[in-house]
């Protein structure tokens, strides 16, 4: 009986062990920062295509007001209640202190500067689709947002989903900076398209259906999901006949740039912010979106269908 308890107590220790390495996160220092003049223009582009105030500006924020990254929104998901956190450029309560290389490790490997994991409800698994260089520039236009002053609580998360360390073991299945799907063609509008899509503007986090613990169904990618801001479901936007099929490019072309859909329809809910942010954008970045778009695998829905 000795014998057994201490090969169980000695396990037991391997295991605290092995657990303890493979979630730890990756330290900061070991990301290379690319030598690169930051350009603004260029990181405004991508502040766009990401829709960054769609989340960290105050909830309904209009006009220059959601320029104003202080955070707060709720987001209320099955795993608990995720707090957005102010990233203006106030040193003390936002991101103001932060270095290049703190915003690329967030941004690529979804670790903070105090070395501890974030939560994928920031959508780093995309962002590290991202050029490090496109990052810089996005982190030089941030720094010409208004400075906002304001603490936000942390997340309410039950357990075991409160425990940080162990989504070292959730970004191993799940975050690795390959592309979502392997397109077969070498066109440049549609590879432009699918950067776009699959890195700043993380199509997938909301059109791709989750596993149980919140990895992405890359064999069902962008073929819709549940709504995760409540009732309904996000729609399939792959060339299927259940998402855009019958849509041509210029359809959704004109749909992000106007909000209007072939059938005269507008855009609602989330989307308005997305597609607010898209018609910003220069119209050959709108044309390499829909590109991509009728260039993916054709999926049948992803989701299971509400009852009526």
């Amino acid at each position: 009986m000795r014998r057994l308890i201490a090969a169980l107590l000695i396990l037991g220790i391997c295991g605290a062990v092995a657990f303890w390495f493979l979630t730890a996160p990756q330290m900061s220092s070991a990301i290379s920062v690319p030598n690169h003049d930051a350009d603004p223009v260029n990181g405004e582009r991508i502040f766009l295509v990401g829709g960054c105030s769609s989340c960290h500006a105050a909830p309904g924020a209009k006009g220059e007001d959601k320029l104003k990254l202080g955070g707060g929104l709720e987001l209320n998901t099955p795993f608990g209640i995720f707090r957005v956190p102010n990233i203006s450029p106030d040193p003390k309560t936002g991101i103001g202190a932060w270095s290049n290389r703190d915003f690329l490790n967030a941004m690529l490997h979804g670790v903070s500067p105090a070395n501890e994991h974030y939560y994928p409800a920031f959508p780093y698994t995309s962002y590290a689709r991202m050029k490090p260089a496109d990052l810089i520039d996005l982190r030089a236009y941030m720094k010409t947002l208004p400075v906002v002053s304001n603490t936000v609580a942390d997340h309410d998360l039950p357990f075991p989903f409160s425990v940080r360390r162990g989504l070292g073991l959730w970004k191993r299945m799940f975050l690795n900076g390959d592309a979502a799907v392997d397109l077969a063609t070498g066109d440049e509008t549609v590879r432009r398209g699918q950067y776009l899509v699959e890195g700043p503007g993380h199509c997938g986090e909301c059109h791709t259906p989750r596993n149980l613990i919140g990895g992405p169904k890359l064999d069902a990618w962008l073929a819709g999901a549940p709504n995760p801001d409540g009732e309904g479901v996000i729609p399939n936007i792959t060339p299927h006949a259940e998402g855009l099929k019958d849509w041509a490019v210029s359809d959704i072309v004109y749909y992000l740039e106007s909000g209007f859909t072939p059938e005269f329809d507008s855009v609602g809910g989330s989307m308005v912010a997305v597609q607010d942010n898209m018609a910003k954008l220069p119209d050959e970045d709108r044309q390499a979106i829909a590109a991509y778009l009728k260039a993916v695998q054709a999926l049948p829905d992803g989701f299971e269908k509400p009852k009526k």
